[in-house]
């Protein structure tokens, strides 16, 4: 994603989303976490410190981003990382931190 002078300004909000997503400490956290195995919301909590009920509005911008998807298996969802995404993301933002050549 190349944002110079003649880059489209969704693009640029496109990535800017990006960093307000994983602007918030526990949506890195749980990212991480998510890279080890899928895990449920009562995993997350426990292994966060912090409620289910904030993991779930945590889980829900990060599935709203697709950066997470879930899987019902019996009474639980469990969730898991999206590296499709993740990678997509990293590539964008790579783009704009990355210095230029020249």
């Amino acid at each position: 994603m190349d944002l110079n002078k003649s880059a489209p300004a969704g693009a640029a909000r496109r990535l800017a989303r990006v960093f307000k997503v994983l602007s918030v400490d526990t949506r890195v956290r749980i990212i991480s976490l998510l890279k080890r195995r899928s895990l449920c919301v009562t995993a997350l909590a426990h292994a966060l410190g912090i409620s289910p009920a904030a993991v779930s509005q945590h889980l829900r911008i990060l599935r709203d981003a697709e950066l997470v998807t879930a899987d019902k298996r019996g009474y639980f969802v469990h969730y898991r990382l999206n590296h499709k995404r993740l990678a997509a993301w990293r590539h964008a933002a790579d783009s704009v931190l990355r210095p230029d050549k020249g």
